[in-house]
């Protein structure tokens, strides 16, 4: 384990918000920026880790019977060699993914920290499950599987379509002629906050409505059985119903070379995490609005958790500058293709 580097990418996600965690649909991809780690291994029980971004050093005996979250950068990492049962090492960890920007961050440092403390080969989903956990139990944020299975599975070129209940996915290829281009808000959020358990709260009080899953649930369903949901919890349900049938859509008319029925389905899901779900802010929804005055934007919407963080745009080559020009004047503007998984460097 002497001297190896590794790395894992964020991700965008370009439709299926908040459609994870109940059991749904979803499209993300992989970006060109990643979580990096350098490992050693130690001859102890002891695990060091220096982060560049934040210059910090912190160490952890890892026979610590009762090791306990504390709020900080290293519960996501120290969660991971929990779950691992790792060796000691020392880690020294930089990573150029936007942190607090609903792109990923957390997950490419878990999966990259998780290759690293390996001990032996792990099935990528297995690996994608047991980080996926260590954020559930012991950083306690309820997050769904995509970020990390995206992290592990993401393939250049394409987005990857999964199925969040079985985990069976397809790679759906991205058309040449378009860019991924995210704009961030700079509104930071904090997904341990509160507002996501309460979210996903809501979705779970919806699924014990109809006895399954809202995966299971069509929007007919809801209409004829919804009545004694709260106006609230209604309209939860009515998101990620909704959402489940954009991304269905969305992958046969990317399949099928139809850009502008895949951008308007990227703007109505928009709307429903503005109107139904509640988790957009006045920032995002103004750089949705300033994408779609800008010629050559196929479609744009919030990507990730929500309450700040990010838009993703798809973008065709020729009118990215006029993009970055229009929205750059509110926020920070990443260029990105669509990048590979999880790799030893």
């Amino acid at each position: 384990m002497t001297g190896r580097t590794f790395r894992a990418p964020g991700r965008v996600n370009l439709i299926g918000e908040h459609t994870d965690y109940n059991d749904g649909l979803v499209m993300p991809a992989a970006i060109d920026f990643a979580t990096y780690v350098d490992v050693s291994a130690r001859a102890d029980r002891r695990l060091a880790v220096h982060s560049e971004n934040y210059s910090e050093t912190v160490e952890f005996d890892l026979d610590d019977p009762e090791p306990r979250a504390r709020g900080h950068w290293s519960d996501y990492v120290l969660g991971v060699a929990k779950m691992l049962d790792a060796n000691g090492a020392d880690l020294r960890i930089r990573s150029d993914v936007p942190m607090g920007a609903g792109l990923s961050s957390s997950a490419a440092l878990e999966v990259a920290v998780a290759l690293a403390l390996l001990r032996s080969d792990m099935d990528r989903t297995a690996l994608a499950k047991l980080c996926q956990r260590a954020e559930n139990e012991f950083v306690g944020v309820r997050c769904g599987i995509m970020d990390q299975f995206s992290a592990c599975h993401a393939r250049a070129g394409n987005a990857l379509m999964l199925d969040c209940r079985t985990l069976e996915h397809r790679f759906v290829p991205l058309p040449a002629g378009v860019t991924l281009v995210i704009a961030n808000t700079m509104v930071r959020h904090s997904l341990a906050a509160g507002e996501y358990n309460r979210r996903r709260a809501e979705c779970e009080e919806g699924s014990a409505h109809f006895g399954r899953s809202l995966r299971d649930v069509t929007i007919a369903e809801l209409e004829r059985e919804g009545r004694g949901l709260s106006d609230l919890v209604y309209r939860r349900c009515r998101h990620v119903i909704s959402e489940n049938a954009r991304v269905i859509a969305a992958a046969a008319a990317l399949e099928g070379g139809d850009l502008l029925n895949f951008g308007e389905l990227m703007y109505q899901s928009h709307r429903s995490l503005r109107d139904d779900f509640e988790v957009s802010c006045a920032e995002l929804d103004t750089l949705v609005e300033i994408a779609a005055a800008v010629p050559g934007v196929v479609g744009s919407r919030m990507t990730g958790g929500g309450f700040g963080g990010c838009t993703i745009s798809l973008v065709r080559d020729e009118h990215v500058d006029a993009f970055r020009a229009a929205a750059g004047r509110v926020s920070a503007v990443y260029v990105s293709g669509a990048a590979e998984g999880a790799s030893e460097l």
